[in-house]
């Protein structure tokens, strides 16, 4: 897998899933609703871990920052 998300996408997408997990475990968020939340809170956690978006790939996004060669 190419590494296709950059440091400002991974720490969002951190803050997104700490901040959904907050809402869940507090009561805020509850029933089918939160357990979707929670698991795509989940999916951002790991997606982050691995550098890898999976749906970024068919569209040719990338938020890495770009190397120039010399």
């Amino acid at each position: 897998m190419k590494k296709n998300m950059g440091s400002t996408d991974k720490i969002i997408r951190v803050i997104i899933a700490v901040i959904i997990a907050a809402l869940y475990f507090t009561g805020t968020i509850s029933g089918t609703l939160g357990i979707v939340l929670l698991v795509l809170a989940g999916i951002f956690v790991l997606t982050s871990l691995v550098s890898f978006c999976p749906l970024y790939a068919p569209f040719g996004i990338s938020t890495c920052p770009v190397k120039d060669k010399k």
